[in-house]
Parts: C-alpha cells; structure tokens; sequence
C-alpha cells in the first residue's frame, strides 16, 4: 500500500482517538502471566528451525517447540507429525532440529508472532509517532492476523485486525487499489480482512469529498465476482436505506432517449445521434 513516496494513499478510514504511549497485554492465557515452573518448562527442550519468506526477504528463527505448542493446537499437531516422520540426521554437526517452512508468509508479521509467543505481548501501534511507519507496523499486523488465521490463535488474530484498523485511522491511510485487492484475494472467504477491505473500498466510492468511483477499483473485479457482489451488498448497507428516485416515473424522459444532451425533445436542431461520427 501506502507508501507515500511512490503510491497514491486515499483517504482516512475509521475513528480512533489518540492515546498515550503503551505496551498492550494479550489475555490471560498468554505466556507472561504463566507460572515460573511453566515458563521455565516451555523455553526448555528441542528447537524447531523456521524458514519466513522467500528470496532476499527470507529470514529464519529457532524456536522452543514447546513454547510452540503451548500457544497453538494447529502447531502442536504439525509438530507431532513432522516429529514421527522426519528421519534423524546421520551427518556431523547437521542439525537435528524439527524444521518448519512458511516460504509464503511475511518476514514483518512473524516477528511480531516472535515477539508475542517469548513475552505475551505485543507494541500498541499508538505508540508509534510517524505515520508511515505507523501504517507500516499495521501492514505487518495484517501478515500476523494471516499467520494466527491459520495456527488457529483467534485472541491474537483479532487483537491483529484491530492493530491494523487502529493504525489505518492514526495514520489518515487507506490501502490503494493495489493493495486492498492484493489482501482481498490472499483473505479466506470468511475472513474478517474480506469485509473491511470491500468496506474499505465502498466507502471511498461513497465518499462525496473524494474522486474515487468503482472505476478506480477495475483490477479487483477482473475475474473476482465475489468482490462485485461484497462490494455493491456494502454500498446498500452503507446507504442507510436511501432509495434511488424511481427511474420508470418522473418527467426526465431524455435521459433514456437515444439523441444528444437537451432540455427537451422537441428543442430545435436536436437529432439522433450518429453512432459512428458522435455527431
């Protein structure tokens, strides 16, 4: 998205007020209010080498398995299996950690994951005082609130989503066109993400103050029907239930006839249009 030095950025979206800087707290399962004998138990034991990312963006961490499994039944499981089938390295000073690749996911969102699995919480995206560093730490909030979608963390996802929302209206900034699309097609069907992006999108085509229309959004309809729909069902609900004036009444009639612009038919010198000319 938003990057301010090369992209168009619309829009503010949603209203938060201001706050003081702060750390935010995850619930009271998290890892910081366990007991000592616990904490001590889950960063204990084997490590499991993980692969984020692809290409130059490709970083890798080792992390405790334990403390994996502890925050996620999903990880607890792909764990177990890659433990009973992944064979034992017979080579000299190969590592014989457990290995996990996530070649498709984002460096910037798990190390937010990182930074929440060993502490239990995560930066307030208040506390962050330039917006487009702002808007970034959102941007990886997203990445985090995909990852937690799929390890089955639901308190974090949602906490993931509000970050991002938070730091959209802080910012003043929007996804592009670009983006939102990019975000939209990445999200499950069911995703929290699908919805505010389309409500994203309706509310820039709704906006009055601004020069959006549907036109601007041509890349996310291209082979997407189910953007076409989301979007148009939000429109109405956004419309609070205003109806269009109806268009088989009224004495506007020229505005469905086939000639050129005019206050009326009969006005002298009107004439249908030639197709072919525009004349």
């Amino acid at each position: 998205m938003g990057r301010r030095h090369n992209r168009v950025v619309y829009y503010r979206d949603f209203a938060y007020a201001n706050h003081a800087r702060r750390i935010v707290t995850m619930s009271s399962s998290n890892i910081g209010e366990a007991p000592a004998k616990t904490f001590a138990e889950l960063l204990s034991g084997p490590l499991v080498d993980i692969t984020v990312g692809e290409g130059a963006n490709q970083r890798q961490w080792s992390l405790h398995r334990n403390l994996l499994c502890y925050h996620s039944e999903y990880l607890k499981a792909e764990l177990q299996h890659s433990a009973n089938t992944t064979p034992k390295s017979k080579t000299k000073g190969a590592s014989e950690n457990l290995r996990l690749d996530l070649e498709k996911d984002d460096p910037a969102g798990f190390e937010l994951l990182v930074k929440w699995l060993y502490q239990g919480k995560l930066d307030d995206v208040s506390s962050i005082t330039d917006d487009q560093e702002k808007y970034n730490y959102a941007v990886a909030c997203q990445k985090l609130h995909n990852l937690c979608d799929r390890f089955e963390m639901p308190k974090l996802k949602n906490f993931a989503i509000d970050q991002y929302r938070k730091g959209l209206s802080e910012a003043g900034l929007v996804p592009d066109a670009e983006e939102l699309n990019t975000i939209y097609r990445q999200s499950a069907k069911a995703s929290p993400f699908r919805n505010l992006m389309v409500k994203i999108a309706a509310r820039q085509i709704m906006d009055p103050d601004s020069d959006k229309n549907a036109e601007s959004y041509r890349q996310c309809f291209e082979n997407n029907s189910e953007f076409a729909i989301d979007l148009v069902n939000a429109i109405k609900s956004g419309t609070g239930g205003i109806l269009f004036d109806d268009p088989t009444g009224g004495t506007n009639n020229c505005e469905f006839h086939d000639h050129a612009n005019g206050p009326n038919c009969h006005q002298k010198g009107k004439k249908r249009q030639d197709s072919k000319t525009g004349k």
